[in-house]
């Protein structure tokens, strides 16, 4: 919006940046956070040599937050590193996700026959271009359902686990019954996001996700934005059913447009669910991924008798967010029971011994309508998922609704002559 030349003034309850997404420095406030009775031990360092994240996400190489970032140039401000491995949950093992053909053929995930239709399938999937009828082979991807497409490369029901929950990162199976077009997209992202740097399709930011919001709100104040950190929200004046002002230790900042995340609006939210995420703390890396000190972790729904997966992201003192030779590991998944506890023992088991838990249920808020009357336009809550695609595709459906324009990459570049620019 400051690109765009409105005029921003950003408050935040909070002390810190990021809200829901902040990292937790040091260590000592997680501890408080979380209500830990005490100190953190002497054993996990110094307490400024933490940054601990409080949702557990990474980027996809190829994917929109990337792309948000190199196009406004907020990169200059944050270095990133590449995360080591993806691994997948079986029959109470784990295995590497392949990142190349090589340990695609080496691999013990799926058999010599099985692989060989896989690789015809992932070909099909490449070639495929939405804008192109050739490359469509009789499918229509508007009406194909996956679990057809599947069918006609004759893949297994491990190859379709795999591909559904590893490469395609759905979290349930619904997928299966709806038009195959969205799935050969995600595929494709996940593909092209591994070809850019190998390991994993995924980057992270050294010091932690918290740097995310802090390089926007650097981004907004060179185009002319004003940021209020620890100001508290008193009221959110309504007039006529449209929004004219938000009061604030007694004075009111008046406003065309208000947008917000659900913690400040109670009262035009509602509730579609739970996720539960548990911060793990640990001083060693995970058993069977090769000591790697980044990985991801996908516990398939149907390995553990549930409807979502469940998943684990790793980091450690290598992006600066933990002490040395500390790891952390996140288990988060959506809650389907009324002991959420108990729902993430498997993932828990993968991480034996771990030094302290930190645990935290949320309600998953999304606004009960899309702002046009109040012109209050509410994010919803983060999801379970394991990226920051379904995060973009909200900020983008906020800006359709806040200007009535499609959201434009190109309209973010950074103006060559900015009145603001930086030298």
């Amino acid at each position: 919006m400051s690109v765009n030349g409105k005029k921003v003034l950003h408050m935040d309850q909070n002390p810190y940046y990021g809200g829901e997404s902040a990292s937790i420095t040091p260590l000592e406030d997680l501890y408080k956070r979380f209500k830990l009775p005490g100190q953190p031990p002497a054993s996990m360092g110094r307490g400024r040599d933490w940054n601990v994240d409080l949702i557990p996400k990474f980027l996809m190489a190829n994917g929109q937050l990337v792309k948000m970032l190199l196009y406004t140039e907020v990169t200059r401000y944050m270095d990133f590193k590449v995360i080591e491995g993806s691994f997948v949950y079986k029959g109470g093992k784990i295995y590497k996700v392949p990142s190349t053909e090589a340990e695609a053929l080496a691999s013990s995930l799926m058999g010599l026959f099985e692989k060989r239709r896989f690789r015809k399938f992932l070909v099909y999937v490449a070639n495929f271009d939405e804008k192109d009828p050739r490359t469509f082979e009789g499918v229509d991807p508007k009406k194909t359902s996956m679990r057809e497409l599947y069918k006609k490369f004759d893949l297994g029901q491990d190859v379709i686990d795999f591909t559904g929950h590893s490469l395609a990162l759905y979290r349930t199976d619904d997928y299966l019954d709806q038009p195959c077009c969205d799935t050969i997209n995600r595929i494709k992202l996940y593909s092209e996001s591994l070809a850019r740097y190998g390991k994993s399709p995924y980057l992270y930011p050294l010091y932690g996700l918290g740097e995310l919001p802090q390089g926007f709100a650097r981004l907004s104040a060179i185009y002319g934005g004003t940021y209020m950190l620890n100001k508290p929200i008193e009221e959110i004046i309504v007039q006529n059913g449209k929004v004219v002002g938000v009061k604030s230790e007694g004075e009111i900042a008046r406003c065309k447009q208000l947008i917000c995340d659900p913690s400040y609006v109670k009262d035009r939210v509602e509730k579609v669910g739970q996720v539960i995420r548990v911060i793990c703390i640990l001083s060693h890396p995970i058993k069977n991924t090769n000591d790697a000190n980044s990985c991801q972790i996908i516990i398939p729904q149907n390995q553990v008798n549930r409807k979502s997966d469940i998943y684990v992201c790793m980091i450690s003192f290598a992006h600066n967010v933990a002490a040395q030779g500390k790891y952390i590991a996140i288990v988060s998944t959506t809650v389907e029971t009324k002991e959420p506890e108990k729902e993430i023992r498997p993932a828990l088991e993968l991480l034996e011994p771990i030094e302290q838990k930190f645990v935290s249920i949320s309600d998953l808020f999304v606004p009960k309508d899309l702002g046009t009357e109040s012109q209050i336009f509410i994010s919803r809550a983060y999801d379970a998922t394991t990226h920051f695609e379904t995060t973009c595709d909200d900020i983008k459906d906020i800006y359709k609704r806040m200007t009535g324009s499609e959201f434009d990459f190109e309209e973010m570049k950074r103006k060559k002559n900015d009145i603001y620019g930086e030298d």
